[in-house]
């Protein structure tokens, strides 16, 4: 992220319980696993108040049903305030998240007092906004540039990963089964156009997911500038577990820093959130362009 990902606006297996939501107190049936995408998600979204179209409809359309995913870079945005806030309980834990009409916002790192990377609950972040009924999901993810040329305040979309230093996450963990992980990415093409040209995207970028909350030293960045463009903390398992859960997550990223030790910088976590918070006018614009791209 810039912390590795720290930044940062996601089933697989069987079946949807209903779902009642009611703004603040809301609380769903606890659902034993990630419903697939054949199972029930339309109905329960149907029950929270949402629109869902017929699955042959479901394509290009406006208004499009999103479920946005951020995290530092929202922190302290006042963007989403008047949006109504809805509480989702699921067998994975509670996920708190922001609604606007066919739309909902989820902060992976909470919007309470921010949770550190390797404490966000990704099974249950996924597992809610499947249960919803999304299929599509726009995820924005802060991250350390790997990369000269892509200098802080840059914006990218990722296309692939590599996680090698923990393992995947999953909803896998009782079953001999997966899939090849992958970023979807069918929405970008839509928003790179739609942003042009107050925003440039740069697309086709490879992100490097490493373990927070700590930086990365500088010899692990000497190694990992091999790998890829960018790196972070989050956006591996959150792509990971839509994989298994059939949602279509779509890679946006901001730079918010070089990674450690490139263009002999030196990073620290005060200047980090200097670097965030300059950049938290275009963050706010940026999602402003892309709900008026999506309908809504």
């Amino acid at each position: 992220m810039a912390v590795a990902g720290v930044v940062g606006v996601v089933v697989v297996a069987a079946v949807v319980a209903t779902v009642r939501m009611t703004p603040q107190a809301t609380h769903l049936p606890k659902v034993a696993q990630p419903p697939r995408a054949s199972a029930s998600p339309m109905a329960a979204a149907e029950n929270a108040g949402f629109r869902v179209a017929p699955a042959r409809d479901r394509t290009v359309t406006a208004p499009m049903k999103v479920a946005f995913i951020s995290g530092t870079s929202i922190v302290n945005s006042t963007l989403f305030s008047a949006w109504e806030t809805v509480k989702v309980e699921t067998n994975h834990g509670p996920v708190t998240f922001r609604r606007r009409g066919d739309h909902v916002l989820l902060n992976r790192h909470g919007f309470g007092t921010p949770l550190p990377p390797h404490s966000i609950n990704h099974r249950a972040n996924i597992a809610a906004i499947s249960a919803l009924g999304f299929r599509d999901v726009v995820s924005l993810n802060s991250v350390g540039s790997l990369r000269p040329e892509l200098p802080p305040g840059t914006f990218v979309s990722c296309s692939d990963y590599v996680c090698l230093q923990q393992g995947p996450a999953t909803y896998f963990d009782d079953e001999l089964k997966g899939g090849a992980p992958g970023i979807a990415n069918n929405l970008i093409p839509r928003i790179i156009g739609g942003l042009a040209p107050d925003f440039v995207i740069h697309p086709g970028k490879v992100y490097v997911q490493m373990q927070g909350p700590r930086f990365e030293t500088k010899a692990e960045i000497r190694v990992i500038r091999s790998w890829g463009d960018v790196v972070g903390m989050t956006a591996a398992h959150e792509a990971d577990l839509c994989t298994e859960t059939g949602l279509n997550y779509n890679s946006l990223a901001l730079i918010d820093n070089y990674a450690n030790g490139l263009e002999g910088t030196e990073i620290d976590f005060a200047r980090f959130k200097e670097l965030v918070r300059e950049n938290q006018a275009r963050v706010n614009k940026l999602f402003e362009r892309m709900l008026a791209i999506l309908g809504n």
